[in-house]
């Protein structure tokens, strides 16, 4: 897969970063009548839950935006190439399986998904479906993001073929 340097994966990602901070806020604010879904955990465990994936997120794009941004040079590659690494990895942990999860329930071979749920509601499914596909979609971003930082940013080893060496100084010699 050739990755171009465009800045509008950054942004795409960065765009996908910000609904999901908005929607965990909502969450925190707006928790609905079971948000632990009947877990073991209770309502301030939902709470610091939501809270940290907030400030993952909004780390998160801030990173991202450093790859795509002149102020974004000054930071040390590492730093910025952590969470990158970091971030790719747990999106494409959540997002990949999400998507074989909607092809199990779109073609019917699995109304309920991996659980494979008999009395789910065909609104459970099309949420599924939404959700899944939204984390598939951020990984696949986040994923064109990474590479094209790691590909632009300075200090990269990379190998060049034999070809190149001493191809300038060939052009200046024959002209």
């Amino acid at each position: 897969m050739k990755v171009h340097g465009s800045a509008r994966w950054a942004y795409g990602m960065v765009a996908w970063l910000v609904f999901f901070v908005v929607s965990h806020v909502v969450a925190v604010f707006f928790p609905g009548d079971d948000p632990t879904g009947d877990g073991p955990w209770d309502l301030r465990a939902y709470v610091i839950f939501n809270v940290v994936l907030i400030l993952m997120a909004a780390v998160g794009a801030a990173v991202v935006m450093a790859t795509v941004r002149p102020w974004g040079r000054r930071v040390p590659r590492w730093l910025l190439l952590t969470p990158l690494w970091f971030g790719t990895a747990l999106l494409v942990v959540r997002g990949v399986p999400g998507m074989v999860e909607n092809v199990l329930m779109a073609t019917g071979i699995r109304r309920g998904g991996f659980v494979g749920a008999e009395d789910i509601s065909t609104a459970e499914v099309w949420a599924g479906l939404g959700i899944n596909t939204y984390f598939f979609v951020g990984a696949v971003l986040l994923v064109v993001t990474t590479a094209s930082y790691v590909r632009r940013s300075p200090g990269r080893r990379r190998l060049e073929r034999p070809s190149d060496f001493g191809s300038a100084d060939r052009r200046r010699t024959n002209s």
